[in-house]
């Protein structure tokens, strides 16, 4: 069995060992390139301030990134008895390099090493999202101007209320996904903050240049007091959590209205027959499961900031294994979010729309509004416009005039669509990925500076 990185001459009781390592080695893997990254600024920076040779950081760089490659090919694993991710990359530079392999770790803790691991992490995944969002955003505008004058009843306290339109309809819920990003830009800043050289959270002797690795990585600045970058770790966490449960919500909402439309007593969409399955005993059934399954994965999402608040809320200055706990929860939610993301946008995109609902008589009272702002325009007085057709509808002589004028900004008639993208564009665009992304390229010698 491997030595662990901290095991001077005891061994850890076998209990004590499964129970404190718990699911780290598994949740670990969503983290190795990370790790793997954060090391070679590391290393850059060691050799900047006298603590490794050139020759040694040639050879350290040429290794890691051979381990990098190997965490692309899926062939990198954390084996049995090593701890971590950060044991197992040195264990194998060690293997390969000698005691050169162990130089790797001066100057930083796993506690400074788990938190640039996780904020790469982070900031990677949270691209990964936006680009998701985006794309679903894209779809739901395309279906508002496809079916922008295909008109269908709003509702309040669930009874017919208005007309709306698809078109107000889907673009609703590509504007609800700019708010979303909005909050999403906020949590990548905190992220993309550098926490490498805090140590275990009080910094160290050696004279590390932290704006070096800074901008190694890529990072817009540093988390700079060395005790707040260790009391950032679940905060961090907490906050990319809403952005997560933010976006949830909305495709909760939007599942939600896909299952009651899609229903026999609404039947306002259509769902292609192969994106829904059937009864075991009821052979006309075609159940909504995907959006079903995407309502209870985003609201299971949403109570992801909750759990973390719950994990660290009482916890001091410091580190504490407590919030070792938290990547259990919050490394797959990406990986459920991005799911959902993709599920939706592929039913957005093919549902079907019934074009005559207010056909329907049942619909005809949702016109009443508009005949009384006609009759507003004609001189009438509100009040007695609101009781002239309330004494009609009372009296069944209601004859609703289905034609809508609707012309202000952000109605059926005037949707601000361009301007709604517009606002999604220059949200996307204020992340300012490619920073990231050069930095990347260039420690894995992708890219020359």
């Amino acid at each position: 069995m491997a030595q662990k990185l901290w095991e001077k001459s005891v061994q850890v009781d076998h209990d004590v060992e499964r129970f404190t390592v718990g699911r780290d080695r598994e949740m670990d893997l969503y983290l190795a390139p990370y790790d793997i990254l954060g090391s070679l600024a590391h290393i850059n920076m060691l050799q900047s301030i006298g603590l490794l040779t050139a020759d040694e950081l040639e050879k350290l760089t040429a290794e890691l990134r051979q381990i990098y490659h190997e965490t692309q090919a899926g062939t990198f694993t954390i084996e049995e008895g090593v701890e971590d991710v950060h044991s197992q990359v040195e264990l194998l530079l060690t293997r390969r390099l000698g005691d050169m392999g162990k130089k790797i770790h001066s100057g930083r803790s796993r506690n400074d090493q788990v938190l640039v691991d996780l904020k790469l992490f982070t900031r990677a995944r949270l691209h990964r999202l936006v680009e998701g969002v985006e794309h679903l955003f894209t779809t739901l505008i395309d279906q508002s101007e496809r079916y922008k004058t295909v008109l269908m009843p709003g509702y309040t306290h669930l009874q017919v209320a208005m007309p709306s339109s698809f078109g107000l309809w889907f673009a609703a819920y590509a504007e609800s996904l700019v708010d979303d990003l909005i909050v999403m830009q906020a949590a990548y800043r905190v992220c993309n903050r550098n926490p490498l050289g805090s140590a275990a959270g009080y910094g160290s002797s050696f004279p590390l240049d932290r704006t070096r690795t800074t901008d190694l990585l890529g990072f817009e600045s540093m988390d700079y007091n060395v005790v707040y970058a260790q009391m950032g770790r679940g905060k961090t966490e907490r906050l990319v959590a809403s952005a997560i449960a933010s976006v949830a919500a909305t495709l909760a909402k939007l599942a939600f209205d896909a299952c009651l439309y899609n229903s026999q007593n609404f039947g306002f969409i259509k769902l292609p027959d192969a994106f829904t399955t059937g009864s075991s005993i009821m052979p006309h059934k075609k159940n909504p499961d995907v959006f079903e399954l995407t309502r209870a994965k985003c609201n299971k999402l949403q109570a992801l900031p909750y759990q973390i608040t719950l994990i660290a809320n009482n916890l001091p200055s410091g580190y504490f294994r407590d919030l070792q706990i938290i990547k259990e929860l919050f490394l797959p939610a990406f990986d459920e979010l991005e799911e959902c993301l993709h599920m939706v946008d592929l039913m957005m995109a093919q549902i079907e729309v019934n074009t005559h609902i207010i056909d329907d008589p049942r619909y005809n009272y949702m016109f009443s509004v508009e005949e009384v702002n006609r009759r507003v325009q004609a001189g009438v007085p509100f009040r007695d416009a609101y009781k002239q057709v309330g004494l009609e509808i009372e009296a069944g002589q209601f004859t609703p005039d289905k034609h809508i004028a609707h012309t202000h900004e952000g109605s059926i008639g005037n949707l601000c669509n361009d301007r709604i993208t517009a606002l999604m564009q220059q949200t996307v665009a204020s992340f300012d990925f490619d920073r990231a992304q050069r930095a990347e390229a260039r420690l894995l010698g992708l890219q020359n500076d």
